[in-house]
C-alpha cells in the first residue's frame, strides 16, 4: 500500500542522521558480571527479570512517575543499577514543546492525505531521528483518535475519519519511530474525540462501536506494530476514567490484544493510586503526585500488591531493554542542531504528496507560464504568516518558513508578474492579474475545538470578493480538517494543502505549476452544511452534564453519509490528478470461511497524458441485518501506486475472516456474518468503478 521506491533525498537522511544516532556506551557493558541484566544474549523479558530482582521498593517506585527535568517528560536515571533515564517529548509532527533547531515536517494529517505507508514509515524515521539527536528516547506519537468531530481542535495530528486507514497508516508510523531506537506512544487510549471538556468528559459508547470504531487503530499499533507505550487518555469512558479502567487497560489492551509494553497517563490524567495501579496503568506523567509516596505508602500497607507492582515496572524495563536503551546510550542533546538539508527536502516531499486537488473546473491547473501573464496573491496565508503548523502540544517550531509568496514568485520566474495583498485591495488586484490564488486556513489548538466548520475571520467573504472579481480564481486551503465551502461554485480550483510545514510556498508551487501531478486523497468527509455532520446534537456534542453520547454508533464520517444518502461536498477518499485513472478486471476469488480468505484483483490503468500516482481503494459492504446494521460500504484495502501514462498495473487485496467481522456484542467477539458482500474499488469512497459480489454460507 505504498511506494515502492524511497525518495532519494530521505536516504540522504538517514546518513545524516548517523551524527545524531545512539552510540554503543562502554560503561554498560563493564558491568556484565555483576550485571547480568547487560547479557545482550538473553531476552528482553529475561533481562527485565533479573534487573526487577535486584530493585528495591524505592527504585520500583522511582522507575513509575515522572520527575523533573529539561524535556516534557522526564523519569530519572538509577546510577545504582544502570538504568537509564527517560526522555519523553512530543510529538506527532516532529521535536515539539518548543524545542527549537528541528524540522517543521508537515502536520499527520497531510501525511495522512498521501494514503502512503510507505512515505509515513519514512515520516516516523525523520521525526525519531531527530528526536533521538535531541537526546528524547520516547517519542508521543502517533495520535490515532478518529475524528469523529470535524471540529475537533486536534484534528490535525490525527490521520483522520476511517479505522482501516488511521490503523495502517499508524503502524508504518511506529515502526518508523521504533527503527531509530526511540520508544513509540500511541495515543490517546480510548475514545478521546473532543477538546471540549475533555479532562471531565465521559464517552457513552457501546461496545460494538467501541471495537469496530475507536479501538481497531490501538489494536494495530501493538498487534502489528509492536509499540512500546500506549496513552491513556483525560476522558472516561462508559463512566470510568481512561487511565483506571480495568476494561480498557487490563482486559483488552493487555490481556485480549497482549500488550508487553508498558501504560502512561496523559499530562494530569492520572486521578487515583489504588484505582490506577489495580486496573493497569504503569507511568504516572509528569509528576509522581499519585505513584509517588501514595504508591509506596499502599504497596507497604497492602492495598497494593508486590505482584501488581512488579508488573507495572516489568513492562517499563522490558520495553526499555526491547528498543535497546540499556545497551545505547543517546549522544543527543536539546542543544543540538538536528535540522538538515535532506530533512528539508524530505519535508518538502511530504508537503506535495500531502496536497489534495479538490476542484479543477476547466483544467485551470496546472497553470501554464507559457499563457499568463500575471498572478495575484491573496490573503493573509500567502505571506510569512501562513498557517503552516497546528497548536499545541504538538506544534513544531519553524526553523524557517517559505511563504506561497515566495515560492510561486519563485517558480513563476522574471516573466510573470506576482502581486500581493492580505485583504485590502483584494478585488482590485484580483480584477488586474490573469489567475487569483487566494490563501485561507482554520486555526486548530490542542484545548480547544472549533466553534464551527466555517473559515475564520471573515475569510469566506474575501473568496467571494476575489471571486466576483476574476473568474479564473483557484483557493489553497491551510486546514487541519473539513471547511464549509459556501464559495465553492464561485471558484474554478480549490486545493487542500493542511498545515504544511516549513516549506509550504515550494510546495504548493509545485502543485500549482504542474512540476508534480497531485495525488493526495481526503482521509475525511467534507461536508455541504453541519447539519449533515453525524454527530450534530448537543447530547452527542459537547454532550450533556459531561456525558457525549455516541448515539451515531458506528456511523461516522463516510459510513453516516453514505447510509443516511447524503451527497457530501467532497467524499471521504477523493482527489483530482493531471491524469486519469480507469479500473477494470475486477475478479473475486478464494473462499472465505472461518479460516478462510477472499482475494480480489483489479487493474488500473492510467489513460490520461502524464505520469501520475494513484491511491486505488478497495470497499466492502458487509450483509446489514436489523439487529446489526452496516453501512453500505467500508475501507478495507488501499494501494498507492505511481503509473506512466498509458500503463497498467494489476494490484490483488487479500480479506481474511477478521477483516470481513463485525463486533457481536452477544459473544463479545468477533463474528463473520453469512449472507452476501458488496465489492467496491476506485478512485475514492464515491467512484467505485468496478464492483462484484461474493456470499459466505451459514456455518
Amino acid at each position: 500500500m505504498s511506494r515502492a521506491t524511497w525518495h532519494p533525498m530521505f536516504l540522504m537522511a538517514l546518513v545524516c542522521s548517523l551524527m545524531i544516532s545512539p552510540t554503543i556506551t562502554p560503561s554498560f557493558h563493564a558491568h556484565a558480571l555483576d550485571r547480568p541484566w547487560m547479557d545482550r544474549s538473553l531476552s528482553a523479558d529475561q533481562r527485565a527479570n533479573l534487573l526487577l530482582k535486584q530493585m528495591s521498593l524505592k527504585e520500583k517506585i522511582a522507575l513509575l512517575h515522572g520527575g523533573d527535568g529539561p524535556y516534557v517528560g522526564n523519569v530519572p536515571e538509577n546510577t545504582r543499577l544502570g538504568i537509564p533515564a527517560l526522555k519523553l517529548e512530543d510529538g506527532p509532527g516532529g521535536v515539539a514543546d518548543g524545542v527549537t533547531q528541528v524540522t517543521a515536517f508537515p502536520a499527520p494529517i497531510g501525511v495522512a492525505a498521501s494514503w502512503d505507508t510507505q512515505l509515513m514509515y519514512q515520516y516516523g524515521q525523520a521525526t525519531a531521528s531527530e528526536e533521538s539527536g535531541k537526546g528524547a528516547n520516547i517519542q508521543l506519537a502517533p495520535t490515532v483518535n478518529i475524528l469523529r468531530i470535524p471540529q475537533w481542535g486536534r484534528s490535525f495530528e490525527s490521520l483522520g475519519e476511517d479505522p482501516y486507514l488511521t490503523a495502517q497508516l499508524a503502524v508504518a508510523n511506529i515502526q518508523g519511530i521504533q527503527s531509530q531506537g526511540v520508544i513509540a506512544t500511541v495515543k490517546h487510549f480510548a475514545a478521546n474525540n473532543q477538546e471540549h471538556d475533555r479532562e471531565t468528559v465521559s464517552a457513552l459508547v457501546d461496545q460494538r462501536t467501541l471495537h469496530e470504531i475507536y479501538l481497531p487503530a490501538f489494536e494495530a499499533a501493538v498487534k502489528q506494530g509492536h509499540v512500546g507505550s500506549v496513552m491513556c487518555a483525560y476522558n472516561r469512558v462508559n463512566g470510568i476514567y481512561a487511565c483506571e479502567q480495568n476494561a480498557l487497560l487490563k482486559n483488552i489492551l493487555k490481556k485480549d490484544w497482549g500488550f508487553p509494553g508498558f501504560v502512561m497517563s496523559d499530562w494530569q490524567a492520572t486521578h487515583s493510586t489504588v484505582a490506577s495501579a489495580q486496573n493497569g496503568l504503569d507511568l504516572e506523567m509528569p509528576g509522581g503526585n499519585y505513584y509517588g509516596d501514595a504508591l509506596e505508602s499502599a504497596v507497604q500497607e497492602g492495598q497494593v500488591s508486590i505482584n501488581v507492582l512488579n508488573d507495572h515496572v516489568r513492562r517499563l524495563l522490558r520495553t526499555m531493554f526491547a528498543t535497546g536503551l540499556f545497551d545505547t546510550a543517546s549522544s543527543g542533546s536539546l542543544q543540538q542542531d538536528v535540522t538538515t538539508p535532506a530533512h528539508s527536502q524530505f519535508a518538502r516531499t511530504v508537503a506535495e504528496d500531502s496536497i489534495v486537488l479538490l476542484q479543477n473546473q476547466q483544467q485551470i491547473l496546472p497553470l501554464d507560464p507559457t499563457h499568463i501573464k500575471s498572478i495575484a496573491v491573496i490573503g493573509q496565508d500567502g505571506s510569512s504568516a501562513a498557517t503552516a503548523t497546528g497548536g499545541g502540544s504538538a506544534q513544531v517550531h519553524l526553523p524557517y518558513l517559505v511563504s506561497p509568496l515566495q515560492g510561486i514568485r519563485a517558480r513563476a520566474g522574471s516573466e510573470i508578474k506576482v502581486t500581493y495583498t492580505s485583504s485590502s485591495r483584494a478585488a482590485e488586484i484580483a480584477h488586474a492579474a490573469d489567475i487569483a490564488i487566494v490563501f485561507v486556513s482554520d486555526q486548530e489548538d490542542e484545548g480547544s475545538d472549533r466553534p464551527d466548520l466555517s473559515l475564520p475571520h471573515g475569510q469566506d467573504k474575501l473568496v467571494q470578493a476575489v471571486a466576483q472579481a476574476n473568474p479564473h480564481t483557484i483557493v489553497v486551503l491551510n486546514t487541519g480538517g473539513p471547511v464549509l465551502m459556501p464559495w465553492a461554485h464561485q471558484v474554478q480550483g480549490i486545493l487542500e494543502a493542511w498545515y504544511p510545514g516549513q516549506e509550504d510556498g515550494n510546495a504548493i508551487a509545485s502543485i500549482l505549476f504542474g512540476d508534480i501531478s497531485p495525488a493526495g486523497k481526503l482521509p475525511m468527509t467534507f461536508p455541504v452544511q453541519e447539519s449533515d455532520l453525524p454527530v450534530n446534537t448537543e447530547a452527542q456534542y459537547p454532550g450533556n452534564n459531561d456525558v457525549a453520547d455516541y448515539s451515531e454508533g458506528i456511523f461516522v464520517g463516510y459510513r453516516h453519509y453514505d447510509q443516511q444518502q447524503i451527497a457530501p461536498l467532497f467524499p471521504f477518499g477523493f482527489g483530482l490528478s493531471y491524469t486519469h485513472f480507469s479500473y477494470s478486471n475486477l475478479k473475486i476469488s478464494g473462499q472465505l470461511s472461518h479460516q478462510g480468505y477472499v482475494q480480489v484483483d483489479i487493474d488500473v490503468t492510467n489513460d490520461g497524458e502524464r505520469d501520475g500516482s494513484e491511491v486505488a481503494q478497495l470497499y466492502i459492504g458487509l450483509p446489514s441485518t436489523r439487529a446489526v446494521p452496516q453501512p453500505p460500504e467500508q475501507l478495507k484495502g488501499f494501494q498507492k501506486i505511481f503509473l506512466p501514462a498509458g500503463q497498467q498495473r494489476h494490484l490483488s487485496f487479500t480479506l481474511d475472516t477478521r477483516s470481513l467481522s463485525y463486533w457481536d456484542t452477544h459473544q463479545a467477539n468477533w463474528a463473520l456474518a453469512p449472507g452476501t458482500y458488496t465489492v467496491g474499488a476506485g478512485g475514492s469512497s464515491r467512484e467505485l468503478q468496478v464492483t462484484g459480489i461474493f456470499t459466505v454460507e451459514t456455518p
